[in-house]
This record gives structure tokens, sequence and C-alpha cells, in this order.
């Protein structure tokens, strides 16, 4: 850099103007924004930059005609940088697919990420059937969790195969109080969270589930497990019959004499 180049920053247009966005240093580029040739397309180029200081951001927010464009509305939400309360404020005005790219990105800080789900899933009742499903396939665990929770089955088909949703989620979503009927069923048929311990037990305390359900996942729980369930107020009446008698059969199981055992491997030495 000369200090020619410096001095360009306020009147350089066409290739020069582009060529100094890419190469002035990042604390030194604030006089670009008194350039009459920047317009929002070399402003673009400029939010593209991840070097950029938190003093430039907030300048560039204060010149409002320039957030009047998608686009570097869009970067500055997405800059690491930008001032927390801007950012903030950015994120209301994405659109929503715009929302969830910001909420799977790798840089983007935690807190803004939540705040952009909360977004996502507030605006999840007025979305139409197509863009719930294609929602559900690719978007963040917690999204993809009320997704689940929905109960279309087109779209909790599509949660279910997200690679993104977690058993946290799964179990938050079993444990809602009113969870429609389906939900519960197309977790205990999935094919990779059915198989999940700590969702069956989840199912188990679900209301929704069958009681085909049930009896097909009692063999599988231990017996600890079951004694805990089977405490008053925790399944209806009628369930805990079901576990008793499992307890009870396993307790019942006959063992085989510690003699026997001996007697057997003697036996097995000699053949």
């Amino acid at each position: 850099m000369t200090s020619d180049d410096f001095a360009s920053l306020r009147i350089a247009s066409g290739d020069d103007l582009v060529r100094l966005i890419h190469e002035v240093p990042p604390q030194a580029l604030l006089p670009i924004l008194e350039n009459p040739a920047l317009d929002e397309t070399s402003l673009a180029l400029i939010l593209q930059r991840r070097d950029l200081q938190s003093e430039f951001l907030a300048e560039v927010l204060k010149r409002r005609h320039f957030l009047k464009n998608y686009p570097v509305k869009k970067l500055l939400a997405f800059h690491p940088h930008t001032p927390r309360t801007d950012a903030l404020r950015l994120l209301r005005e994405l659109y929503l697919m715009d929302l969830v790219q910001f909420s799977i990105s790798p840089g983007a800080p935690p807190h803004l990420k939540r705040k952009a789900e909360e977004q996502v899933i507030a605006r999840m009742p007025q979305l139409p059937l197509g863009q719930k499903i294609t929602l559900a396939r690719r978007s963040p665990a917690r999204v993809a969790g009320a997704l689940l929770a929905d109960g279309q089955p087109a779209v909790v088909k599509a949660a279910l195969a997200n690679p993104n949703l977690t058993e946290s989620q799964i179990l938050r979503v079993l444990a809602r109080a009113k969870l429609p009927p389906n939900v519960a069923q197309s977790i205990s048929q999935d094919s990779k969270w059915s198989c999940v311990y700590n969702v069956r037990i989840a199912l188990l305390r679900q209301s929704s589930t069958t009681l085909a359900t049930i009896l097909a996942f009692l063999p599988e729980l231990t017996v600890s497990d079951l004694r805990e369930l089977a405490e008053p107020g925790i399944l209806p009446e009628n369930l805990r019959h079901y576990l008793q008698a499992e307890i009870h059969r396993r307790l019942q199981r006959p063992q085989q004499p510690v003699h026997a055992t001996v007697h057997n491997s003697e036996k097995l030495k000699k053949d």
C-alpha cells in the first residue's frame, strides 16, 4: 500500500476501486465510505472480507440507504464482527432460508444462532406444507424437533430423516404432554431412533405410544428401569400391570445351580 492508495479511497472508481477493496488493510478502510462511486455491489465486495473491524461495520450501518439492499443487509447479519445489537435487528429482517443458513453456519456466534432458530420457529405456523417439508430436511436440530412435533405425516417423516436431529430433541418432543399420536408412532417405527435406549424409555412415558409398541420394548429394558417406571404415578395403572408382570417374569427365570454348572464343565473336559 502506498500513500496514493490511501488518498484514492475517497475518489477511486472501476477497477482501481475493486483493487483497493481487496488490498487496503481493514483498519484503513473507513474513508472508502465517503467515495461517491461506492455502490451496493462494491460494498458487498467489502463485506465479504472477514477481517473487517466492528467500527467499520458500525459506520456502514449508519448509512441507512445501503440497508435497503437485501444482499448488503444479509452480509452484515452474517459478518462475525457486526455489533451484537445490530446483528439481532438484522436477523429479524432475513428471509426464512437465510435464517436457516445462518443457524447452521460454523462461524456464527451461538447466541445469535439461537435467536435465528427462534425466528424460524416463530414463523413456522404460517408456512405452507411444502416449505415445512423442505425446512424439516435441512434445518438445525432445534428447528427439526419443533417440526417433528408439528404432526403432519410428511413433515414428521422429513424431520426424522434430518441428519442434524439429535437424541435430546427427540426426547424433548416425546416429553410433550399433548403430542399428535402419529409422532410417537413414527419415532417407534424409525430404524434409527427406535433402537436408542433413552428414546424407548421416553416412548413408554408418552401417553400417545401404542400398547403394542410398549409391550415390544419391555423385554429390552433393564429391571431397574422397569421398577422405576412401575412406581405409582409415573404410568397409568393398566401399563404398570404389564411392567410388573415383566419384572416378575425376569425374577422367576430358573437359574442353574452352581454344582450343576461345575458338573457340566467337568463333563465337557472329559468329552
